[in-house]
């Protein structure tokens, strides 16, 4: 399996879609903040982050994520998360996160699920 990070975006019935696949960890995560620092900067208050093709991510991916998600609700917004694989569900789990974030299914989920 390809462990190389990627990322990309996309909008999606009117809403950013930020797609991440491979490993998200203290190398990898910093162009992740950039890009989703860029959305919310420039007034998208919601965001969908798209982690369906993610095989791992650490702490520093958890800050990126919740940093945004601040971001994002003090304008109002969200930051709903697309994540189905058990090992990626299970870190949000421990930390409790699964009652922060927004999780979905599917993409198609996340951006119906945007008001």
């Amino acid at each position: 399996m390809d462990q190389a990070f990627h990322i990309a975006d996309e909008e999606i019935g009117g809403v950013p879609v930020v797609s991440a696949s491979g490993e998200i960890d203290v190398a990898t995560a910093p162009p992740l903040r950039d890009r989703l620092q860029a959305l919310t900067t420039s007034g998208r208050s919601t965001v969908v982050v798209d982690l369906l093709r993610v095989t791992f991510l650490d702490s520093t991916a958890l800050g990126v994520l919740v940093g945004a998600l601040k971001r994002c609700r003090e304008s109002g917004g969200d930051l709903p998360l697309v994540i189905t694989e058990p090992r990626i569900l299970k870190v949000f789990e421990i930390t409790g996160l699964t009652g922060v974030f927004p999780i979905h299914g599917s993409v198609e989920e996340a951006v119906g699920s945007v008001s």
